[in-house]
């Protein structure tokens, strides 16, 4: 895996803006009132501990879960309101924890299902012909059952299948989430592939030493608050995100 930092941008445009976001389940508050930029093209990673809000917040911006308050901007666009298809036609696609891939149906079944958006089928064979270039093991699995792939093959599926839907923004949770660390590697090789082909990755990560070295910016969770965020390198060499998140 590569673990050179990528250098910052001069001037980042910003793609999504999350403001003074909170969210409730029933009486239990999971995020308080967070507010942090996602710059177009970057890769930003979400830290902290079980609980700490991150997936929450993923949730929220695919529109999964209801906010208490705050909004959330894509392209300038308030998005906070809309329904979860019509935010992945906003060409915001969300890989969940869990992989949450249909396990009765193929390979290329669920790759099918994740292309729903495709306006028509030169652009559904070229999305076919890129996933398979990152994940040429679905390829020769295509005619499987998902439920019949390793928990690699599962993982890489479920961010391919999220990738059919040429996303500009990826959402990935826990991506290496009980995988071998070869498979991990492998799939933090892909994730800096997709984006140094232009996509924007925001990554929710229990590894943060990984996640941090292919970040170009980062954002440390306690309890449902930010306690820190900046640009990822100066995070790895925070004595206080060392001892609590790397490790040290």
């Amino acid at each position: 895996m590569n673990s050179q930092i990528p250098s910052q941008k001069n001037h980042p445009s910003v793609l999504l803006q999350f403001e003074h976001v909170s969210v409730h389940y029933g009486a239990i508050q999971a995020i308080r009132d967070i507010s942090f930029n996602v710059n177009s093209g970057e890769i930003v990673t979400l830290i902290g501990a079980n609980g700490a809000g991150k997936t929450t917040i993923l949730r929220a911006i695919s529109g999964l879960v209801k906010m208490s308050s705050g909004q959330i901007f894509y392209r300038k666009e308030k998005i906070s309101q809309l329904p979860p298809h019509l935010i992945v036609k906003k060409k915001i696609c969300h890989a969940p924890e869990g992989r949450g891939i249909f396990l009765n149906l193929t390979v290329m079944e669920n790759l099918d299902l994740g292309a729903w958006t495709a306006p028509d089928k030169k652009s559904f064979g070229a999305d076919l012909e890129h996933v398979f270039e990152l994940f040429p093991r679905l390829a020769e699995r295509s005619n499987q059952n998902a439920g019949t792939l390793s928990g690699g093959e599962q993982q890489m599926l479920a961010m391919a299948r999220a990738l059919m839907a040429h996303p500009d923004l990826l959402l990935l949770d826990e991506p290496s989430l009980g995988l071998a660390p070869q498979i991990i590697e492998k799939i933090f090789e892909i994730i800096q592939k997709i984006n140094q082909e232009g996509m924007t990755v925001l990554l929710v990560e229990q590894n943060a030493l990984q996640a941090l070295q292919i970040a170009h910016q980062g954002v440390v969770l306690e309890t449902g608050k930010i306690v820190l965020q900046g640009p990822a390198r100066q995070l790895i060499a925070s004595d206080e995100v060392r001892k609590a998140y790397l490790g040290e």
